[in-house]
């Protein structure tokens, strides 16, 4: 088994700050084919993140808040075990709330815009490169 070292695996991973602005929404129901950040569905609920742009043309029942994009491009991705426990760590020590979503080779993270500097000071504390997208 590999042991990955994870200050290393910081070190060497980027984050991007994507540049617009994205809301949680809560979906009735699955809508036609539309632009989202991420569709989620579960059993119980259908769950959208789309940019602000998009929220009026987007049929839904509940709305939260603003938030920035953070993605976090792990440099060994499935094998840096901790890896989204510290980033969840060093946002939470500053005092304040984060959302997490994964794909198959990326994790994002969703931080209140309010708080995006803030989170970024935490993050590049932390040893990670952090870059804002354009």
């Amino acid at each position: 088994m590999t042991h990955i070292d994870l200050e290393n695996e910081i070190r060497q991973s980027v984050v991007i700050v994507w540049p617009g602005r994205y809301r949680y929404l809560k979906l009735e129901k699955m809508p036609p084919h539309q632009r989202f950040f991420l569709l989620s569905q579960d059993s119980e609920e259908i769950t959208a993140i789309v940019e602000e742009k998009d929220v009026l043309a987007t049929p839904h029942s509940g709305n939260v808040g603003v938030f920035k994009a953070f993605e976090f491009r792990c440099a060994t991705p499935f094998l840096a075990k901790g890896f989204l426990a510290k980033i969840s760590e060093t946002i939470a020590a500053k005092g304040l709330n984060i959302l997490i979503v994964s794909t198959f080779s990326k994790d994002y993270a969703f931080i209140r815009e309010e708080d995006s500097l803030m989170a970024i000071d935490a993050l590049r504390a932390i040893g990670f490169s952090v870059t804002e997208a354009t």
